[in-house]
């Protein structure tokens, strides 16, 4: 598994979006292991100016086999308390869900939500199908049964999805002049990067934060991912980084004793006694780039995780033992760690200045375990062919328009996203110090002033698509 480093919903999209059964990270918009501050998650249904609905949506879009014809109720909030209403053409921000319940991005993902007043936007988000409450076959467990009913599971049906909703949305409230801005982070950042490509006639632009599109089809460089997780540690202490560097031999110096998985159980406190050193080695890896995906401002967890081993090398010299202290910094103080982490990262490394130990991907190994596991066999060409990834620059120069590229440099997805601007209207945003998806994450007093301009910057751009649409519109009124 240590070796087994490709998202697997990557190759998954044109086939089945993977579960957690691989016990490594997954993309999100969503810090999922860090413990912030306390708070409540608020329901949907506890938030009165949040309406919740369902759309009959169908199983297959692209099939006229009876079975196609097949529905589920996909779930999708709207809050109209900005809205200007559909007879000023006021515009509507959708965000599309991705790999998880659409309920936490409700509150987390706050840029709809601070930005709606001033554009008078109706604000809608909408559910990834098999996720949530929108569940097709009527359950998780029967939607997930074999690979027949998982091989609707796919990006190219979501998006089909959105399509649907959004358009079923314009004709129930008579707003066919008002303009969409679809927006989404991470793998959601994909899908809104993707919808306006494959349908611009529905959505007049799309914010992409932090989608790694390029990391199809070897298109970007299968280490970029930790050599900037490598770069973040590096960066905050020469000296974490190199103690770092050490465990992962020391781990399998100790691993070799008669009694070395038992020693490493207890030095880590794990929940389960590790049956093989590559366990330890995952859980760690995972700790590492969630810590630099997500190194958010003011807590910064690169520096919480290298401030406690930095700490620990100046009462101890054992190497293990400052990890741990880093593992407890990052996880906080617990009864033990669990080793079956849900987080997920991808890629190769195999750098000679990484601080991981060389593991390239491979895609037999990857192949196998797909075939064991789901049944089916991933496509991993499907989605340059379908997309496009290749001589992206020179395709989407006169192709496409209207989509914002915005990623942290900080943030290790980074290395897959677009990073320099493709045309006057296919812009990349970047910041120095930026993290995952945090320009599209709820605006706070203690925002640094480079991701105040960062999401000035975004807004000002989303204006001007607007302005211009509504330019037009009047143009073509007056005719």
């Amino acid at each position: 598994m240590y070796s087994f480093r490709w998202l697997c919903l990557f190759f998954f999209l044109s086939l089945s979006l993977c579960v957690s059964a691989f016990n490594i990270p997954r993309l999100g918009t969503l810090q999922r292991s860090y413990q912030h501050e306390p708070e409540t998650i608020i329901s949907p249904s506890s938030d009165e100016d949040l309406k919740t609905y369902y759309y009959t949506q169908r199983l297959d879009h692209f099939n006229y086999r009876p079975d196609s014809y097949s529905t589920f109720e996909q779930r999708y909030m709207i809050n109209s308390k900005y809205w200007g209403g559909a007879k000023s053409s006021a515009p509507i921000f959708a965000y599309l869900g991705a790999e998880a319940p659409v309920d936490e991005d409700i509150y987390y993902v706050g840029f709809l939500r601070d930005n709606a007043p001033h554009f008078n936007a109706l604000i809608v988000y909408i559910e990834h199908r098999y996720y949530g409450k929108s569940i097709p076959f009527g359950s998780w467990k029967k939607a997930m049964r074999n690979a027949t009913t998982r091989g609707y599971f796919n990006s190219a049906q979501a998006i089909a999805d959105y399509a649907a909703v959004l358009l079923h949305l314009k004709e129930s409230l008579s707003a066919q002049n008002s303009p969409i801005i679809v927006i989404g982070g991470s793998y959601g950042g994909m899908l809104a990067s993707w919808f306006r490509l494959k349908y611009p006639h529905i959505a007049l632009g799309a914010l992409a934060s932090s989608a790694p599109i390029l990391y199809f089809n070897g298109v970007a460089p299968q280490a970029g991912y930790y050599y900037i997780v490598t770069k973040d540690f590096k960066e905050t202490s020469k000296r974490c980084y190199q103690t770092i560097r050490k465990s992962w031999s020391e781990i399998d110096r100790v691993a070799k004793k008669p009694n070395g998985l038992s020693i490493l159980s207890t030095t880590f406190k794990t929940c389960k006694k590790l049956s093989q050193s590559y366990e330890l080695k995952d859980y760690l890896d995972s700790i590492y780039t969630d810590a630099a995906q997500y190194n958010q401002p003011p807590e910064y967890p690169v520096k919480v995780i290298c401030g406690a081993i930095d700490a620990a090398a100046k009462k101890t010299h054992n190497i293990l033992s400052q990890i741990f202290e880093g593992v407890v910094a990052y996880m906080q103080n617990s009864s033990c760690y669990d080793t079956c982490s849900e987080m997920v990262m991808p890629i190769g490394h195999d750098r000679n200045d990484s601080m991981f130990p060389p593991s390239p991907f491979n895609m037999k190994s990857f192949v196998s375990e797909c075939r064991t596991l789901y049944g089916v066999l991933p496509q991993p060409h499907w989605v340059t062919t379908y997309y496009g990834g290749p001589d992206l620059k020179l395709i989407l120069h006169r192709f496409a328009s209207n989509i914002i590229f915005s990623n942290g440099l900080r943030d290790p997805y980074s290395s897959g996203g677009v990073l320099e601007s493709i045309s006057d209207s296919v812009i990349a945003v970047s910041t120095v110090n930026g993290s995952h998806c945090l320009d599209i994450l709820e605006a706070k007093a203690s925002d640094p002033e480079w991701l105040i301009m960062q999401r000035k910057t975004e807004v000002n751009i989303i204006k001007g698509w607007i302005d211009e649409y509504q330019a037009d519109l009047l143009a073509l009124n007056h005719a």
